[in-house]
């Protein structure tokens, strides 16, 4: 009796121990099947941020879309290790906001990286802030030398290149032309600055002769006097280093008060606000840029193809595929070295080297700046940017102002 007692005690056993492990499986494949979000990919925050209102607005959203547009076709892409969401912020392009939009960003721990800036006055002003933070944050736009170059911070980082080599290429074409007086007029800003002292050095280095050097408020909208002085001293060219907003009413005021001078701008006027506010009053002005135009770009045809299938209200600009590109190069960090803002800084700055993208090869130096020696000319033309190499200036079929 006992034996038996035994018997059926071990095969009950036996058949509660199976119960028991088969409820278990089931359970955890259960378990599994309804957890939510299973099979998903993690999500990633980014952030964007340029002036997107504002006189500069037009360049700011160009690169908004363009940074969107790189970062919607790495989410489409399969073999990526994260789903990447991006916060965007607008800073007006001011200082002040700037700083406000990178604290904003860096505060929330799940941003890891961030595109940031057009305007250098700003760029320049959250460079310390993204440092104290530790996030990575790649100029776009800004082409103030100091923002890489005056700091060793890992974290910040350029896609574009700098007034440098933009004020060396334009002194030396003014001066091959046969211009040889100026009169310059700057923003009061870093950037305006930052253009008065490259140019000086550049075009006095040739032979140059400035006439006088006048700084200008950035909201500053009567330029009489300045413009009058200028007037006086009938200079070959007007260099104007500062922004659009700055740039429409100086040319304006300029020709009202019949001054016979060439004009050009930097890089910060060539967007198409310019050329629209103008109109025919813009034509045959210059301006340089790093980079070589869009449609000469190694992967400008397919940019702008993609580009226009998303239906984007507003062009590009000029620094739309810097922007494309800071997309594609931080979320390829991320996709490296993982959402750790530590080692994306330091894999952005310290390993890109010779990268393949619409822009052509891109390598940053030791201070985190790529190396952009190509610079374009470009002229207004029939109320469009022109590079200067196939417009009908360079051509022959129409003329400057000439030298005097």
């Amino acid at each position: 009796m006992g034996s038996k007692l035994v018997f059926l005690w071990k095969r009950s056993h036996k058949g509660l121990v199976l119960t028991l492990c088969l409820l278990l499986v089931f359970g955890l494949a259960a378990a599994q099947c309804a957890a939510p979000g299973a099979g998903e990919k993690e999500t990633v925050k980014i952030s964007f941020i340029g002036p997107l209102t504002g006189g500069n607005a037009g360049p700011g959203l160009g690169g908004r879309n363009s940074f969107l547009l790189a970062i919607k076709q790495k989410n489409e892409d399969p073999n990526t290790k994260y789903n990447y969401e991006v916060v965007v912020i607008d800073d007006e392009c001011k200082p002040d906001v700037g700083v406000q939009a990178a604290l904003k960003a860096a505060s929330d721990p799940e941003v890891i990286a961030g595109a940031s800036h057009y305007c250098s006055m700003v760029a320049i002003s959250t460079a310390d802030t993204f440092h104290n933070q530790g996030m990575p944050s790649m100029v776009w736009g800004a082409v103030l030398p100091d923002i890489t170059y005056g700091n060793d911070y890992v974290e910040v980082t350029r896609v574009n290149g700098t007034q440098i080599n933009q004020n060396q290429v334009h002194a030396q074409m003014m001066w091959d032309m046969g211009y040889r007086t100026v009169s310059i007029l700057h923003d009061t800003t870093d950037y305006g600055r930052g253009h008065l002292k490259y140019f000086s050095e550049a075009w006095e280095a040739l032979g140059g002769e400035i006439l006088s050097i006048q700084g200008v408020n950035v909201d500053q909208q009567d330029y009489t006097a300045e413009l009058t002085k200028i007037k006086a001293e009938n200079p070959d060219f007007i260099y104007f280093g500062g922004l659009t907003p700055s740039g429409i009413p100086i040319r304006k005021q300029m020709l009202k008060l019949g001054i016979d001078a060439q004009f050009n701008g930097t890089s910060g006027i060539k967007n198409e606000a310019f050329n629209e506010a103008l109109g025919p009053e813009a034509e045959g002005v210059l301006c340089f840029l790093e980079g070589a135009p869009i449609d000469e770009l190694p992967g400008g045809q397919a940019f702008m193809e993609a580009y226009e299938a998303e239906g984007y209200e507003e062009p590009p600009e000029a620094y739309g595929p810097f922007a494309y590109v800071a997309g594609q190069l931080i979320v390829d960090a991320i996709e490296k070295v993982g959402p750790d803002r530590a080692k994306v800084a330091e894999e952005l700055e310290k390993n890109t080297k010779d990268l393949d993208t619409i822009i052509g090869k891109v390598t940053f130096d030791e201070y985190g700046q790529n190396i952009v020696p190509l610079i374009t000319p470009y002229v207004s033309q029939d109320g469009k940017w022109v590079s200067w190499n196939t417009s009908e200036y360079a051509g022959g079929e129409r003329s400057l102002v000439p030298a005097k």
